[in-house]
């Protein structure tokens, strides 16, 4: 099965199970995710919970 037929093929059967009216926000929900899911990519992968004092002094900025 080439790219463009499975992609069609997959396009008319979610539209068989889910009916024409709600094709538009089926479309904006999968484009959210994958915008999501792009910015998470580029996000960092650990949030730092150190307090602002010891990154302060671990700057050299310290008090």
């Amino acid at each position: 099965m080439g790219g463009l037929t499975g992609i069609l093929l997959i396009v008319i059967v979610v539209l068989l199970i889910s009916g024409a009216n709600k094709l538009p926000g089926i479309g904006s929900g999968l484009g959210r995710s994958i915008k999501n899911f792009k910015r998470s990519l580029n996000e960092p992968d650990e949030i730092d919970v150190t307090p602002e004092s010891e990154r302060d002094k671990k700057k050299g900025g310290g008090k």
